[in-house]
Protein backbone atom coordinates (compact mmCIF):
# COMPACT_ATOMS: atom_id res chain seq x y z
CA UNK A 1 0.00 0.00 0.00
CA UNK A 2 1.20 3.32 -0.64
CA UNK A 3 1.78 6.62 1.36
CA UNK A 4 -0.86 9.29 0.33
CA UNK A 5 0.50 12.08 -1.87
CA UNK A 6 1.23 15.37 0.37
CA UNK A 7 -1.23 18.21 -0.60
CA UNK A 8 0.25 21.75 -1.78
CA UNK A 9 -0.57 22.78 1.63
CA UNK A 10 1.20 19.71 3.58
CA UNK A 11 4.25 20.67 1.29
CA UNK A 12 4.85 24.11 1.92
CA UNK A 13 4.11 23.91 5.45
CA UNK A 14 7.16 20.82 5.49
CA UNK A 15 9.41 23.70 3.33
CA UNK A 16 8.63 26.53 5.73
CA UNK A 17 9.43 23.99 8.56
CA UNK A 18 12.96 23.23 6.81
CA UNK A 19 13.97 27.20 6.18
CA UNK A 20 13.14 27.23 9.77
CA UNK A 21 15.93 24.49 10.36
CA UNK A 22 18.25 25.63 7.46
CA UNK A 23 18.18 29.69 8.53
CA UNK A 24 21.72 29.39 10.68
CA UNK A 25 23.09 27.87 7.42
CA UNK A 26 21.35 30.73 5.61
CA UNK A 27 20.22 33.28 7.28
CA UNK A 28 18.16 34.76 4.65
CA UNK A 29 15.49 32.58 4.82
CA UNK A 30 14.15 34.69 8.04
CA UNK A 31 12.89 36.91 5.26
CA UNK A 32 10.65 34.19 3.36
CA UNK A 33 7.02 34.79 3.56
CA UNK A 34 3.68 33.03 2.21
CA UNK A 35 1.47 35.24 0.16
CA UNK A 36 -2.04 34.40 0.52
CA UNK A 37 -3.79 34.10 -2.60
CA UNK A 38 -4.94 30.49 -2.79
CA UNK A 39 -7.12 28.34 -1.07
CA UNK A 40 -11.03 27.94 0.09
CA UNK A 41 -12.00 30.84 1.69
CA UNK A 42 -16.23 32.35 2.84
CA UNK A 43 -17.07 34.67 0.77
CA UNK A 44 -16.96 37.56 3.29
CA UNK A 45 -13.02 36.73 3.78
CA UNK A 46 -12.42 36.26 0.21
CA UNK A 47 -14.15 39.83 -0.32
CA UNK A 48 -12.08 41.71 2.30
CA UNK A 49 -8.55 39.86 1.08
CA UNK A 50 -9.80 41.12 -2.57
CA UNK A 51 -9.96 44.12 -1.14
CA UNK A 52 -6.58 44.23 0.33
CA UNK A 53 -5.25 43.07 -2.81
CA UNK A 54 -4.65 39.80 -3.01
CA UNK A 55 -4.47 38.52 -6.65
CA UNK A 56 -5.37 35.01 -7.91
CA UNK A 57 -1.92 33.12 -9.88
CA UNK A 58 0.44 35.27 -7.87
CA UNK A 59 3.32 32.62 -6.51
CA UNK A 60 2.89 30.72 -3.46
CA UNK A 61 5.72 31.98 -1.40
CA UNK A 62 8.40 35.05 -1.78
CA UNK A 63 12.14 35.49 -0.94
CA UNK A 64 12.77 39.03 -0.97
CA UNK A 65 16.54 38.62 -1.40
CA UNK A 66 18.59 39.65 -4.36
CA UNK A 67 21.22 37.79 -5.93
CA UNK A 68 22.09 38.72 -9.51
CA UNK A 69 20.75 39.02 -11.72
CA UNK A 70 17.55 38.69 -10.14
CA UNK A 71 15.76 41.31 -7.18
CA UNK A 72 14.24 37.95 -5.63
CA UNK A 73 12.68 34.86 -5.78
CA UNK A 74 9.14 33.57 -6.13
CA UNK A 75 8.10 29.84 -5.92
CA UNK A 76 4.35 28.25 -6.85
CA UNK A 77 4.47 24.98 -5.25
CA UNK A 78 2.51 22.32 -6.33
CA UNK A 79 1.79 18.42 -5.21
CA UNK A 80 4.67 15.99 -6.67
CA UNK A 81 1.69 14.35 -8.82
CA UNK A 82 1.42 17.04 -10.50
CA UNK A 83 4.23 17.91 -12.68
CA UNK A 84 4.24 18.38 -16.40
CA UNK A 85 3.90 15.92 -19.00
CA UNK A 86 5.48 15.39 -22.42
CA UNK A 87 1.60 15.57 -23.94
CA UNK A 88 1.31 19.36 -22.85
CA UNK A 89 -0.18 19.00 -19.62
CA UNK A 90 0.58 22.23 -17.56
CA UNK A 91 1.37 20.77 -14.48
CA UNK A 92 -1.67 22.13 -12.38
CA UNK A 93 -0.07 25.78 -13.16
CA UNK A 94 -3.27 28.02 -14.18
CA UNK A 95 -3.83 30.26 -16.66
CA UNK A 96 -3.43 33.09 -14.17
CA UNK A 97 -0.68 31.54 -12.48
CA UNK A 98 1.57 31.49 -16.15
CA UNK A 99 0.58 35.27 -16.56
CA UNK A 100 2.23 35.98 -13.47
CA UNK A 101 4.80 34.13 -13.64
CA UNK A 102 5.85 35.83 -16.96
CA UNK A 103 5.17 39.18 -16.01
CA UNK A 104 7.94 38.60 -13.01
CA UNK A 105 10.20 37.22 -14.96
CA UNK A 106 9.88 40.62 -17.05
CA UNK A 107 10.26 42.47 -13.84
CA UNK A 108 13.99 40.58 -13.44
CA UNK A 109 12.39 37.92 -10.19
CA UNK A 110 13.88 34.38 -10.34
CA UNK A 111 10.30 32.31 -10.88
CA UNK A 112 10.37 28.60 -10.45
CA UNK A 113 7.91 25.92 -9.74
CA UNK A 114 8.39 23.26 -7.80
CA UNK A 115 6.38 20.10 -6.89
CA UNK A 116 7.41 19.35 -3.82
CA UNK A 117 8.83 20.69 -0.90
CA UNK A 118 12.29 19.00 -1.32
CA UNK A 119 12.34 20.57 -5.16
CA UNK A 120 11.65 23.68 -4.04
CA UNK A 121 14.38 23.72 -1.08
CA UNK A 122 17.19 22.47 -3.99
CA UNK A 123 15.52 25.83 -6.12
CA UNK A 124 16.31 28.07 -2.37
CA UNK A 125 19.87 26.40 -2.02
CA UNK A 126 20.69 27.08 -5.34
CA UNK A 127 19.19 30.51 -5.36
CA UNK A 128 21.05 31.50 -1.95
CA UNK A 129 24.50 30.05 -2.36
CA UNK A 130 25.43 29.64 -6.02
CA UNK A 131 24.06 33.22 -7.35
CA UNK A 132 26.58 36.27 -6.99
CA UNK A 133 25.46 39.32 -4.64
Amino acid sequence: MSLPIPTEHQEQVALMQWAKLQHKAMPALELMFAVPNGGARNVVVAKKLKGEGVKAGVPDLFLPVARKPYHGLFIEMKRTDKRPTRDGVKGGVSDKQEWWISKLKEQGYKVEVCYGWKEAAEIIEDYLLNYLF
